[in-house]
C-alpha cells in the first residue's frame, strides 16, 4: 500500500524518527555516528535546514 502524501507547511516544525534497515545496529560504533552527524549537518547548509535537537542511537535518529 502506498505511503500518503506528506503536506509540507512552512514555518512548522517537525519531528522526524529515522530507523536503519531492519532495525539493525549499523551507527554502533562513534566513528560511524560521527559521520552520520556530518551528512546531517551538511544537507543542513545545502538546504537551509534548522535543526533544533537531533540524537543518534545506535540504530535510529530523532530529528
Amino acid at each position: 500500500m502506498p505511503r500518503a502524501h506528506r503536506h509540507y507547511i512552512p514555518g512548522c516544525v517537525w519531528r522526524i524518527t529515522h530507523r536503519c534497515h531492519k532495525q539493525e545496529f549499523l551507527l554502533r560504533f562513534e566513528k560511524d555516528r560521527k559521520r552520520w552527524r556530518h551528512w546531517l549537518f551538511e544537507a543542513k547548509k545545502r538546504y537551509g535546514l534548522c535543526v533544533l535537537n537531533y540524537i543518534v542511537t545506535s540504530n535510529h535518529v530523532h530529528l
